[in-house]
């Protein structure tokens, strides 16, 4: 609690989602200099330039953030991440070095925030039994809501990493291929069931080679952090492509994420046991450590709240994701982004999807202003937003997730 009071020179609020508790890294850009990114880290409502900042303070790790992308400092691997993190909060709860950062600290209003790495690939889970449960009922209404591999391994499939594109920018209605209800042959057109899918994503810091899996007890050496997702999902193109294989063209069109990187660091006071601890798993995903999270999820759209999940009800955890998809020898690279699947509770304001609130178009969900949806609209706005528990009862914040839909462009015309 000392370190989060001792930063008066800040004038920083102990508990704002940004403070010292959470550090996330991030890239940005200012108006005098567009096409220089630089390496932040959120500090209330101002940003730190660390590229700036490390070469006065920190020189043997300036490199790391030359770029204005955090993938070289990902690939430092996790010495490096806790040694900066260090120094970070060393910086900001010593007086001695208020003259070295004040003219380093930026209004967040002022910045414009980019994708803070490069993905390398991208890969999407399924991992809460509540969304995949009410999934299996809208579906398949008379027989099993889950599969009988779904408490066995953690589902997932791949997906397009070219089309992951940070917070705030426009996302247009996909055109493609589906059959509408009651039709024989399929139609060609915009999607008519836009969703979106609230998610929590994982970053990786260090790559690995082709052949040799991470084993479960050794996530926290190459998961760097997290960050909110939207994998944005035209549920009428998916379900025409999805039979006999997975999510293709339904899903690829675009996936937003928050602009800051949260490291794992700072959910220490948010870990948690997760359900999957109480299921009988082979050795390679039997966990010895919790790496459950308490993070409260929040979704509003056009402005309004329609949905808070529980990220602490997750079936299965990111060292489980992580174990899984590399036991077969499947690589990772520095900047590969996994998502958790959409995370949803128990109860109907828990759910979070259209498909879940409105479940599967039946029943339309009624916003507080009484305008009703089943699925997006032109110029609805989704924003997805969620903190974590941390120390001595503060929120660690996760930022925020933006996107509007734009209108369909027929791909048939020039």
């Amino acid at each position: 609690m000392a370190a989060i009071q001792a930063a008066a020179w800040l004038g920083l609020a102990p508990d704002h989602p940004f403070g010292l508790q959470t550090l996330p890294y991030g890239s940005f850009t200012t108006l005098d200099r567009p096409t220089e990114p630089r390496i932040g880290v959120a500090v209330g409502d101002r940003v730190l330039d660390l590229t700036a900042a490390s070469y006065r303070l920190i020189a043997a790790r300036a490199d790391l953030f030359r770029s204005g992308r955090l993938n070289q400092f990902l690939e430092a691997g996790d010495m490096a991440w806790a040694q900066v993190r260090t120094a970070i909060t060393r910086w900001l709860t010593h007086d001695q070095y208020r003259e070295a950062l004040e003219d380093l600290l930026v209004p967040a209003a002022d910045v414009t925030m980019n994708l803070p790495f490069a993905v390398a690939d991208y890969v999407d889970f399924y991992a809460s039994e509540h969304h995949a449960s009410n999934v299996g009922r809208i579906f398949r209404p008379e027989g099993r809501a889950l599969h009988p591999n779904w408490r066995q391994l953690p589902v997932g499939y791949h997906g397009r990493s070219a089309t992951v594109i940070v917070s705030g920018t426009p996302v247009r209605r996909p055109y493609g291929q589906f059959r509408p209800p009651g039709a024989e042959a399929p139609v060609f057109g915009p999607s008519q069931r836009l969703d979106f899918e609230a998610e929590l994503g994982f970053v990786v810091g260090v790559e690995t080679v082709t052949g040799e899996p991470v084993p479960i007890g050794r996530f926290s050496e190459y998961v760097f952090g997290v960050c909110l997702v939207n994998d944005w999902s035209a549920r009428d193109i998916q379900a025409w492509e999805s039979a006999p294989l997975g999510p293709f063209l339904g899903k690829s069109f675009g996936t937003t994420v928050s602009p800051w990187v949260v490291p794992m660091a700072a959910l220490e006071h948010a870990r948690l046991r997760p359900p999957s601890r109480d299921t009988p798993l082979l050795p390679y995903l039997t966990e010895t450590e919790d790496w459950g999270l308490d993070i409260d999820f929040q979704v509003s759209l056009n402005g309004q709240v329609i949905s808070r999940p529980p990220y602490s009800a997750m079936h299965w955890s990111p060292a489980q994701m992580l174990a899984h998809m590399t036991v077969n020898g499947a690589s990772l690279r520095t900047g590969d982004l996994y998502a958790s699947g959409t995370v949803s509770g128990p109860g109907r304001d828990q759910r979070g999807s259209l498909l879940e609130l409105s479940w599967g178009g039946t029943e339309p969900l009624t916003l507080p202003d009484g305008a009703t949806r089943t699925w997006l609209e032109d110029s609805d706005e989704l924003i997805i937003t969620a903190t974590a528990a941390g120390p001595y009862g503060t929120r660690v914040g996760l930022g925020e997730a933006r996107g509007q839909i734009i209108p369909a462009q027929d791909p048939t015309k020039e």
